[in-house]
């Protein structure tokens, strides 16, 4: 397969789970612990990109995220920009390709996200910051990480996973 069709599979892949967090995540009874297939979405490209490219990623999908709830504006910005280079960059310590190492980052992702735009957006504090990253973004790292691997394992042609070492 030529080096072009392998890009452009890629951002298919990336595509649908843009369409899938704005199109399927509102239906949900209630979103947050629900997988975040934007923060999926630049996990995948992050894998499989230069930290510079992941991180400017991470703003694009950041700015997206933070234009629909301008609550905390910019937070989300910073969190994504901070996950995509970060992902970038783990993946030359560990061994990207592997489907458990890719669901420790869809999980790991999930949680530093939330962390960060909890952090820097400043609008929960006391016992509901606890409830939330205690509960809420556990559960959201967990639905994260199972979407991942089933993502994964269903466009695994596409995005050229291997099931094995």
């Amino acid at each position: 397969m030529s080096r072009r069709a392998r890009r452009y599979r890629l951002w298919a892949v990336l595509l649908l789970l843009v369409v899938l967090h704005f199109a399927l995540r509102p239906w949900l009874a209630d979103q947050r612990p629900a997988p975040d297939f934007l923060l999926l979405a630049l996990l995948v490209y992050a894998i499989r990109a230069r930290p510079g490219h992941a991180a400017i990623a991470g703003f694009v999908l950041g700015l997206l995220a933070d234009s629909l709830v301008p609550v905390a504006f910019g937070s989300g910005m910073i969190a994504y920009t901070t996950v995509g280079y970060l992902t970038a960059w783990g993946k030359a310590v560990f061994f990207a390709e592997n489907i458990g190492v890719s669901a420790g980052f869809f999980f790991g992702g999930t949680v530093v996200r939330d962390f960060l735009v909890l952090l820097w957006g400043g609008h929960v504090g006391g016992v509901a910051l606890v409830w939330q990253l205690g509960v809420w973004t556990m559960l959201q790292g967990l639905t994260t990480a199972v979407a991942g691997v089933l993502v994964l394992l269903v466009f695994r042609g596409w995005l050229d996973v291997r099931l094995s070492d």
